[in-house]
């Protein structure tokens, strides 16, 4: 159930791992790092199912789904490896910074989105390559609000409508959650029976609220999503410096 709400959130409005990651953490009480590892692990499925939801749009900007694999490969996989060697100290004090950005990151996600309408190329590709290198780090690290970070960036140098960046979007973030949850779990950081309850709801969940988003009034889910992410992030700010 919390998996497919958090892939279907993914494909709607993102931020879904605002919802996936508390649970892992305060309901079922995983570690902060176990959780984050199996939260990356058990949303990769929802993230396939998303990708091929969205396959019919990637045509027009496929080239840059070959021109940015390699980039977001080695991004999420040393982002992933800075997690295994992280203290779970070190990691709590993190939390609430990074969950501020993924709100922040959702509350500005319609200028994200005027930035994707635009279909001129302002940035150099090879900038792009960098930015997203930069991105898969922070999506193997953490990973709320990467799709929104790639979103913003693709805006800079890709051409297609928000769709179509969408679509390379889900296929990127597929990479992303697939590199860094195969790290984690030869880590031995994956807790398996909640990796198999959030993964069975994430691939329905991504799948059809891949085909499905339009129905959604995505603005109200966004702002749902978002003002509850401030609220987490008051939360982990409170557990990580002033908790007892």
């Amino acid at each position: 159930m919390i998996g497919g709400v958090a892939a279907g959130i993914n494909a709607v409005a993102g931020g879904g791992s605002l919802i996936s990651f508390p649970f892992l953490t305060e309901a079922i009480k995983i570690p902060s790092i176990q959780a984050n590892a199996t939260n990356s692990a058990a949303l990769w499925p929802g993230s396939l199912a998303g990708a091929f939801g969205f396959k019919d749009l990637l045509h027009k900007t496929r080239h840059y789904l070959k021109l940015l694999a390699l980039p977001t490969l080695v991004g999420s996989s040393f982002g992933a490896w800075l997690l295994t060697v992280s203290t779970r100290k070190t990691f709590d004090s993190i939390i609430p910074f990074l969950i501020l950005l993924a709100s922040l990151m959702l509350t500005l996600q319609p200028k994200i989105k005027a930035l994707a309408k635009r279909h001129d190329r302002s940035m150099p590709l090879w900038v792009g390559v960098l930015t997203q290198l930069l991105v898969a780090t922070y999506g193997g690290y953490f990973g709320a609000g990467v799709g929104l970070m790639m979103l913003g960036s693709f805006a800079l140098y890709m051409e297609g409508n928000i769709h179509e960046l969408n679509a390379v979007k889900n296929w990127l973030g597929l990479i992303v959650n697939f590199a860094a949850s195969a790290l984690l779990a030869l880590k031995g950081m994956v807790q398996w029976d909640a990796f198999i309850f959030l993964a069975l709801g994430a691939i329905t969940g991504g799948f059809f609220s891949a085909k499905y988003s339009q129905r959604v009034d995505s603005e109200k889910l966004r702002w749902v999503i978002a003002l509850y992410g401030f609220g987490m992030t008051g939360y982990f700010f409170w557990r990580a410096f002033f908790r007892s």
